[in-house]
């Protein structure tokens, strides 16, 4: 009962008109306004940031702030795996042999997720994680490795939230949602780092038209909240023990080495 009546509040309020205007109120001067006040809700530092508060020109612009180089340092060992955003560990683990993975009472499809199910195969026994990121977090996205773009496309319309009651309620908000998909071709394996969008701004721009990642580089943001998954083949990553369901992660961090 709970779900279904969540599910039918967010499609009534979750309207391309509500988002148009919530995108173009935090895009505004007017906007600028609730920043000290953002900032104080979240409690977020924001010494961290590239510009002072007063130079940013609204919400969004603070919303997608840029952090001084040396606040995230890179784990350069050419064979570590690390976080591409800062955010929240929701879940991690195996892949099963039907090809899914398990958060918050949900059963998510690879298939469905990558929108692509002959892909699929390629990940059965692999590795997953889900990483969530905050109203708090820093919402730019860095590649987690270094390889070849082999892919890039999107998939996915509506969104539902990202957060624990739309994970909780929702309808498979991370495999439905507005999503990029990006498969990664290292030296042994491919990689898929899916960004996936939230609930009314619905944003995710990418920086990098690249062929290449570079591991650590910037590649994209979020505009508000939402979440990145990874995937890897069977045999291709082995969790870093600080790995684990509810820890918070930063870019740069090594979350696995690669085997």
């Amino acid at each position: 009962m709970k779900r279904h009546f969540y599910q039918r509040f967010i499609e009534l309020t979750n309207r391309p008109s509500t988002s148009s205007l919530l995108k173009t109120f935090t895009k505004s001067k007017a906007s600028k306004w609730i920043i000290p006040s953002y900032i104080k809700t979240f409690r977020i530092d924001a010494t961290l940031a590239k510009k002072s508060v007063d130079e940013f020109e609204s919400l969004h612009d603070f919303f997608t702030r840029q952090l001084q180089p040396q606040v995230r340092p890179i784990e350069q060992t050419p064979t570590t795996f690390v976080s591409p955003v800062d955010a929240k560990i929701e879940s991690f683990g195996e892949i099963t042999t039907n090809g899914s993975f398990f958060v918050k009472g949900q059963d998510y499809s690879v298939g469905r997720l990558l929108a692509r199910p002959e892909l699929a195969a390629s990940y059965i026994g692999g590795q997953y994680i889900v990483l969530y990121l905050s109203p708090a977090d820093y919402h730019r996205i860095h590649a987690p490795v270094s390889g070849q773009v082999k892919e890039q496309y999107k998939s996915g319309g509506f969104s539902y939230p990202v957060n624990q009651l739309g994970l909780k309620y929702g309808k498979n908000p991370i495999s439905d949602n507005f999503r990029i998909v990006s498969i990664i071709e290292t030296v042994t394996h491919d990689f898929a780092v899916i960004k996936v969008g939230a609930m009314f701004v619905n944003s995710i721009e990418l920086l990098s038209s690249q062929d290449e990642w570079r591991k650590g580089e910037e590649i994209g943001y979020f505009a508000f909240g939402s979440t990145v998954v990874v995937l890897s083949p069977k045999d291709a990553l082995k969790w870093r023990p600080s790995v684990q369901a509810g820890n918070k992660v930063q870019v740069g961090e090594a979350l696995a080495d690669m085997l």
